[in-house]
């Protein structure tokens, strides 16, 4: 009987190191993947665009001669900077009071929660439509930098609230029982000790919203436009920004060029040059976390 007990064991234990074997090799075989797509997909980006890189590519206007991209990529910080200072600040805050003032079981917390998940589901052509009606439409703002930013906001505004929320919440308690007990009020504690701690968190919210920013085609395209030029009106002699005038960023002016079909080899030089932008917006956005986390 003993005997067939341990056999039995010995048994069952070969069946968990198969299984874990092949595990182990399902999960290396997708990272292979991941990895192999993306270095195909970099390198195949590099070969076709670096070769077409030229300093007329890079000039301050757009004709279409030179078919710069240096307004699309001076439109896509402008527009990154007000999607930004309009989702960031509401994101937030939204997730503070979720996390520190809503009370436990408030319906209204839930209700919030699932808007902002199903809002993080509808495809960003919907957005376009959206934004096209309330803020060209029904504003008035018509095709504009203004109109984009603010279809933009409300694309990643449930994302930076969702990462806002969980970072919050990975807070210890302790830190605000600390506080608390220094006599520290609710706002001063949130503000002072527990935003700090949970920053790390939130940039990394904020990445993924740039990141949606700077990609993104179909929402800007009914609603910032396709304008190849950087929106100003003059005042006097001097021209200043003018975020209810038209201008396309970096994704929707090479999505322009291989639409037209006759600017192919500056399509993938602006693709190569988007590709950099994201890298070095990630990579910045790193230092500032590790920095937070450190500090």
């Amino acid at each position: 009987m003993t005997a067939l007990l341990k056999e039995g064991e010995a048994e069952s234990l070969r069946r968990q190191k198969t299984v874990q074997w092949i595990l182990r090799v399902l999960v290396w075989a997708a990272a292979a993947i991941t990895i192999g797509v993306l270095v195909a997909l970099i390198a195949y980006i590099l070969i076709m665009g670096i070769p077409n890189l030229s300093p007329e590519l890079f000039e301050w206007e757009y004709t279409t001669e030179n078919v710069s991209m240096m307004p699309a990529i001076i439109n896509t910080i402008i527009m990154t900077v007000l999607a930004l200072l309009l989702a960031v600040p509401v994101g937030i805050f939204s997730a503070i009071y979720l996390v520190e003032y809503a009370r436990r079981g408030n319906k209204l917390v839930s209700v919030v929660r699932t808007t902002a998940e199903t809002l993080s589901g509808i495809p960003s052509i919907v957005y376009g439509l959206f934004g096209y009606l309330m803020f060209g439409v029904a504003f008035g703002w018509g095709y504009s930098m203004l109109s984009g930013a603010f279809t933009l906001a409300i694309m990643i505004l449930p994302s930076i609230m969702r990462t806002t929320e969980e970072a919050l919440k990975a807070v210890p308690d302790s830190y605000r029982e600390g506080s608390f007990g220094l006599g520290a009020g609710r706002l001063r504690t949130v503000f002072v000790v527990i935003l700090p701690s949970a920053m790390p968190g939130i940039l990394a919210g904020v990445i993924l919203g740039i990141g949606r920013i700077t990609g993104e085609t179909a929402a800007l395209i009914y609603t910032a436009g396709t304008v190849a030029g950087i929106p100003t009106t003059q005042i006097g002699n001097f021209p200043i920004l003018d975020v209810l005038a038209s201008g396309r960023t970096l994704a929707i002016h090479m999505y322009a060029l291989l639409n037209e079909g006759l600017y192919m080899e500056q399509a993938y030089a602006t693709a190569v040059v988007l590709l950099v932008m994201v890298l070095l917006i990630n990579g910045l956005s790193s230092l500032i976390a590790k920095k937070f986390t450190r500090s």
